[in-house]
């Protein structure tokens, strides 16, 4: 019995941590990958902002959001701000989000500036 408890501590413990370090939805994805040069809020305040040439994109701007399509905001992701000629500071995240991922982020971004 003891040993069961045990286990079952462990795999409680376990699948917990998994969650935490694997998040499965967009908006943990968005706080686990973007926040720290878009902000929690994503209006481009991050932690990083003050060491940074370029300022982050202000994920709340229906403006600043507007003018970029759906597949932009898709390859920006996957390949890294080079890839729309933006900021090289923007990193490509293909090994770290799946595609269904980087299409629920464009999502979440939508909402976040009220501009979908």
């Amino acid at each position: 019995m003891r040993k069961n408890k045990l286990f079952l501590t462990l795999f409680v413990s376990l699948l917990m941590l998994s969650s935490a370090a694997w998040p499965d939805d967009a908006e943990d994805n968005y706080k686990n990958y973007c926040w720290q040069c878009h902000g929690m809020t994503g209006d481009g305040m991050g932690l990083n902002v003050q060491d940074m040439s370029v300022q982050p994109r202000d994920h709340t701007s229906a403006k600043a959001m507007g003018g970029r399509s759906d597949a932009d905001l898709f390859k920006v992701i996957k390949e890294g701000g080079l890839a729309i000629d933006k900021s090289v500071l923007m990193p490509p995240w293909r090994d770290s989000l799946s595609d269904d991922e980087i299409h629920d982020l464009v999502k979440y971004l939508r909402k976040l500036c009220q501009c979908s």
